[in-house]
């Protein structure tokens, strides 16, 4: 299976053409969250974010009085495994690495845009036409 397809998607494309729609991604963080028995958990997997996963942080009273918690919840609701931990919540979040909160955040921001930041574009040399991902590099890629 590749990396990067949904667990709940069949290996094949959908009835228009289009690859099927893949809704959870599966990561690797670059330090890895250090649980209190001492056990580092360092794959993952973040789905896609809903409109409801946006909008519940905001009524919640630590992004009320810290917008910058804003994060910490909304992480805890999209990634939905770690290691071997199922029960991700905003506690597991706020006491991840620097280095990995700034790498989930990346990751969040690439798979909720993705498709939205591909423009395309053509070789003025050939002509050739191809797209390209206007917000960084492919997912997966260093």
């Amino acid at each position: 299976m590749s990396m990067w397809r949904s667990t709940a998607v069949a290996d094949h494309q959908t009835p228009s053409g289009e690859p099927p729609l893949r809704t959870e991604f599966p990561f690797r963080l670059p330090r890895g969250y250090l649980d209190g028995s001492g056990t580092v958990h360092r794959d993952g997997v973040m789905r896609l974010a809903t409109a409801r996963d946006e909008l519940v942080p905001l009524r919640d009273d630590r992004v009320r009085e810290n917008p910058a918690y804003l994060t910490v919840v909304l992480l805890g609701r999209v990634v939905t495994r770690l290691g071997g931990i199922t029960d991700v919540h905003p506690g597991i979040i706020e006491n991840l690495f620097a280095a990995d909160l700034a790498f989930l955040q990346d990751l969040y921001r690439r798979v909720n845009s993705e498709g939205h930041a591909r423009a395309g574009v053509a070789c003025p040399g050939c002509g050739h036409e191809f797209s390209v991902d206007l917000s960084g590099s492919r997912l997966g890629e260093s």
